[in-house]
């Protein structure tokens, strides 16, 4: 019965917390989509990769925040411009597969559409976030090395 619980409440944990994982990459996702596509609109086919790479940066800064503040609040937090150097890598590794993705569909594919683009972006975007979500776990925010205290122990008085 013991492992049977303590499988659930893991599970329960790890479901939470994708849950907090997916607002915050859905909030990230529309800001993403909203910047780069009045970035396309402005700018035409010329400025496809760019507009990506500026929307997802945007995003990104969004999204580092919005995990480390509220999804991986729980975890340990071992130095600040650790987590953010490795939370940029990371993401420009999504970054990179979105990317890919676009380039794949304008350049080798030869699709030059809004549609196209945002169909290919979607992909990326997908394929980058499966990613994203395991190394965040895995590299980023880190469990924490001791439970947290349901409260703060009783300070004693000298006298």
């Amino acid at each position: 019965m013991d492992l049977i619980r303590r499988l659930y409440q893991r599970f329960a944990a790890l479901v939470h917390e994708l849950a907090k994982f997916g607002v915050i990459g859905a909030i990230a996702f529309v800001l993403s989509y909203g910047i780069r596509n009045l970035l396309w609109v402005l700018w035409g086919s010329e400025g496809t990769i760019t507009a990506t790479v500026i929307a997802t940066v945007i995003a990104t800064t969004f999204a580092y925040v919005g995990n480390r503040y509220w999804t991986y609040r729980h975890r340990d937090q071992n130095g600040l411009g650790r987590e953010y150097l490795l939370f940029f890598m990371l993401n420009g590794i999504g970054l990179l597969i979105e990317v890919l993705c676009v380039g794949f569909s304008k350049y080798t594919l030869g699709f030059q559409s809004l549609l196209a683009n945002n169909i290919a972006s979607l992909i990326g975007t997908g394929l980058g976030t499966l990613f994203r979500f395991w190394s965040y776990r895995r590299w980023v925010f880190l469990e924490a090395t001791e439970p947290i205290p349901a409260e703060l122990p009783e300070v004693k008085q000298g006298r």
